[in-house]
């Protein structure tokens, strides 16, 4: 496709095609596509058969009731939205110049990120440019790639479970997960308990709790443990997965520093591992291929300056 694509862009043609194909597939269909765009459902058909031919292939099986997106499909869809996101930063960096600094930082992040020299960065960064603004989004991990990936934001700062080769990663912090549970467990309070005390609890835990996704070291831990208890609720969020180890359900992985006034104020009980607990390392993720803004690089600048600080290049909670 890469190739294709590469002839596909020295062609020309109308480039409203490769918008419409990508709303196409988002809205997982042609009547969805159409309402979205305000078009009729007979122009959007049209527009998806002119790009089909002038790319010489077939981008959505649709026959008797389908809707599939063929693979040659799925490569053209991330490359559009790579293209979609470049087009959509060209008046910011155009506009990019003079000696305030300005410009737009999007950021997005995975759930609940807990790192004061973001906080810090943020800070110093507002009060020195105040004609900066901001907007921050916060997704699963694998979004938060995704939005990265197709240049929708100025970098993320999630979880990572495999490097994608477009993207560049930078650890930030390394965080540690401890199993909780919420005031109304039969085990609150108790002390001296060990992980053979924990292998029938129902568990509460995030959606990404694989031993193939970004909290594998947790999952390890319960596999090599062998708690068998019955995963009554998960949420890619950690604010809900904290909501449901609260209200009773079961118990279920935290990060600690997270938590830790939590703790404090006895909403949450620290179970076994006591020692040792489960590491996940959290990245700043941005995209090579991306043309920043001025306000874009110097924050990123200004954030990973602050790596220096750190022992190891990168912060350790708790």
């Amino acid at each position: 496709m890469g190739g294709e694509m590469s002839d596909l862009l020295k062609r020309q043609f109308d480039w409203n095609l490769l918008h419409t194909f990508t709303v196409i597939v988002e809205e997982r269909s042609i009547t969805g596509a159409a309402n979205r765009l305000l078009l009729r459902q007979p122009s959007v058909s049209n527009a998806l058969k002119r790009l089909e031919d002038q790319i010489g292939a077939r981008l959505i099986d649709r026959e008797r009731g389908r809707f599939e997106v063929t693979e040659q499909g799925l490569a053209l869809y991330h490359e559009c939205r790579e293209i979609c996101g470049a087009i959509g930063r060209l008046s910011d960096v155009m506009s990019d110049s003079g000696n305030q600094l300005s410009g737009h930082l999007h950021l997005w992040l995975a759930s609940h990120v807990v790192f004061p020299p973001l906080d810090d960065a943020l800070f110093e960064f507002n009060r020195e440019h105040p004609e900066v603004t901001y907007e921050i989004n916060v997704a699963t991990s694998a979004h938060v790639t995704s939005q990265v990936l197709s240049q929708q934001a100025s970098f993320g700062i999630c979880l990572v479970n495999e490097q994608h080769p477009r993207l560049e990663y930078r650890k930030l912090y390394r965080e540690h997960f401890g199993f909780f549970c919420g005031p109304t467990h039969h085990l609150f309070g108790r002390e001296n308990l060990t992980l053979a005390d924990l292998r029938s609890e129902a568990f509460v835990s995030f959606s990404t709790d694989q031993l193939s996704d970004a909290l594998a070291p947790v999952a390890v831990l319960r596999a090599r443990e062998g708690m068998k208890g019955k995963v009554i609720a998960t949420s890619p969020h950690l604010e809900e997965v904290r909501r449901l180890i609260n209200a009773g359900l079961g118990i279920g992985p935290l990060p600690i520093h997270v938590v830790q006034n939590a703790m404090e104020r006895g909403q949450l009980w620290r179970l076994p591992p006591y020692d040792a607990p489960p590491a996940i390392d959290i990245y700043l993720v941005t995209n090579p291929r991306m043309s920043l803004g001025r306000a874009e690089r110097f924050f990123i600048e200004n954030l990973t300056g602050r790596l220096g600080n750190a022992p190891d290049g990168y912060f350790v909670y708790p």
